[in-house]
C-alpha cells in the first residue's frame, strides 16, 4: 500500500502534467478531523495566453475560485495535500487516478485506463456547473448502482437518474440544517423501494460531507430489502440498514432527524408525514406519486360551480386533486410548526408527478393564538368547507391537529 509520500508524488506529478492533466477533485474529510472546504476542484486554464491552475472552494456558503501559476501552484497543490481530505480524484487523458486515504492517514492507490482515447485538457475559463456528486469522475456508489463506469463516465441512458440524485441532494443541501444537526444524522425513508436515494443521500453525508449518519429504509417488499442490504454490505456501509415493515406500523430505534417518502404512492405519503410528525423529525422530504384517495372523495361531491369548467375534463379534474392534495399536506404540515414549501423536483419533461414537498421544523412554533396561527388555520379550515373533502393526513393526525386549532 503506498505511503504518505508515494500518493503524494502520485497526484503532484498528475496534476503538474501540463500534457494530460484534465481535473483534480479532494473531497470528504477524514473521521475526526476537520477541512475548510467540502470539496476542491483543480484544472487548467488558459487567461491571456498563460497557463493557470484554477481552484474552486465549495464551503456551506458559496463557491469561490482562484487561479494561480508558478511557484504559487506548487504552493496550492501541496496545501491542500496537507488537508485531511479523504478521497482524492484525478482525471488525465491517459486514465484516471483515485486515493482513498483512512483516518491514520494510510492511502489506498486505484488507477484506471481511459477505455477510450480522450480529448486534450480544456483549457476555456468557463467552469461546468457544480454538482454535489461530481459528474466524469468515478464514484464507486454510481458505479454500484449501475449509472456509471469504471472511468466515470454516465452509462447510456442514466443521466436522467445522475441528475435525480444530484437534484434531490441539492434540495436537501440548500435547507442549510446539516450543520444544525448533532451527529450522527439519523434517516427513515418510508417506502424506499430500489432505494438509489436512500444510498445517495447516505453516501453523500458520511463520504462527501464527511458527516456520521445512520440510515434505515423500510419497505413491504422483503425482496428488495434483502437486494438493498446486500448492497449496503458490499460497499461497506456499515451504517446503513434495510427493514421490512409497513410505514404506519414502523416503530425506530431513534429518533429520526430526517424522513423520507419519495414516490410512496397514494396514502402511503400521508403515513410516512404523520410518522413523521410523530417522530419530531426536524426535515421532512417527501416526493409524492399518485392521490387517489381524495380523487374519490371528490367523484362523491358536487364539485363548486367555479370549478365546473374544470373538472369536466378529466385529466384536468384530476390534476386538480393532485394539487389539492399536496396543498392540504403542506398545509398542514405548516399547522403542526414546520416550514413547509412545495418545490419542483424533477423535470416535467419525464413525468407530471414531479413536485417535493420539503418541511423544516421550526426552531420557534408559532403561538396557536398569534394571528399568523389563526390565518393557517382559516385557510385550512376553507379548503375543507369549500371542497367538502378531509384529508388523510387529518385522519391519521386528529390528536396533533386538535391541540392545534383544528
Amino acid at each position: 500500500m503506498p505511503s504518505k509520500s508515494d500518493y503524494r508524488q502520485v497526484v503532484k506529478q498528475a496534476v503538474h502534467n501540463e500534457a494530460t492533466f484534465v481535473k483534480a477533485t479532494f473531497s470528504g474529510r477524514r473521521r475526526g478531523y476537520e477541512v475548510p472546504w467540502r470539496r476542491a476542484t483543480l484544472r487548467p486554464v488558459l487567461l491571456r495566453g498563460k497557463r493557470y491552475l484554477q481552484v474552486s472552494h465549495l464551503d456551506d456558503k458559496q463557491d469561490t475560485t482562484r487561479n494561480y501559476t508558478g511557484r504559487d501552484m506548487e504552493r496550492k497543490v501541496d496545501e491542500l495535500l496537507d488537508m485531511p481530505f479523504s478521497q482524492i480524484y484525478v482525471a488525465t487523458t491517459e486514465g484516471d487516478i483515485q486515493v482513498l486515504i483512512s483516518r491514520k492517514g494510510t492511502a489506498r492507490v486505484q488507477r484506471a485506463k481511459a477505455e477510450e482515447p480522450r480529448q486534450e485538457p480544456e483549457l476555456t475559463h468557463d467552469r461546468e456547473k457544480t454538482r454535489l456528486i461530481p459528474e466524469g469522475e468515478p464514484d464507486l456508489l454510481l458505479q454500484a448502482l449501475g449509472i456509471q463506469t469504471q472511468d466515470g463516465e454516465l452509462r447510456s441512458g442514466k443521466r436522467r437518474k445522475f441528475l435525480q440524485i444530484n437534484e434531490f441532494l441539492r434540495l436537501i443541501d440548500e435547507t442549510d440544517e446539516l450543520a444544525m444537526l448533532e451527529p450522527p444524522l439519523r434517516i427513515i425513508d418510508c417506502g424506499c423501494g430500489s432505494a438509489d436515494l436512500t444510498f445517495a443521500i447516505y453516501h453523500y453525508l458520511a463520504h462527501i460531507r464527511g458527516l456520521p449518519a445512520h440510515a434505515v429504509g423500510i419497505d413491504i417488499k422483503a425482496e428488495l430489502i434483502e437486494k438493498q442490504n446486500a448492497l449496503a454490505d458490499e460497499l461497506d456501509y456499515d451504517d446503513l440498514q434495510f427493514e421490512v415493515s409497513r410505514i404506519i406500523e414502523y416503530e425506530p430505534e431513534f429518533q429520526p432527524d430526517m424522513v423520507l417518502a419519495l414516490h410512496a404512492c397514494d396514502t402511503a405519503t400521508d403515513e410516512a408525514l404523520a410518522q413523521a410528525v410523530r417522530w419530531n423529525a426536524r426535515l421532512i422530504f417527501s416526493a409524492p406519486c399518485c392521490h387517489h384517495h381524495l380523487q374519490a372523495q371528490m367523484a362523491e361531491q358536487p364539485v363548486p360551480n367555479v370549478f365546473q369548467p374544470v373538472v369536466r375534463h378529466g385529466i384536468l379534474k384530476e390534476r386538480v386533486g393532485d394539487l389539492l392534495t399536496d396543498s392540504f399536506r403542506a398545509q398542514i404540515l405548516r399547522i403542526l410548526g414546520y416550514r413547509a414549501d412545495v418545490v419542483e423536483f424533477i423535470s416535467p419533461e419525464h413525468t407530471d408527478k414531479n413536485l417535493m414537498i420539503r418541511a423544516v421544523k421550526r426552531s420557534e412554533l408559532e403561538n396557536y393564538d398569534s394571528v399568523v396561527h389563526q390565518q393557517m388555520l382559516a385557510e385550512y379550515r376553507d379548503m375543507v368547507n369549500f371542497w367538502g373533502v378531509q384529508p388523510y393526513l387529518a385522519q391519521l393526525l386528529p390528536t396533533q391537529l386538535s391541540e392545534a386549532g383544528i
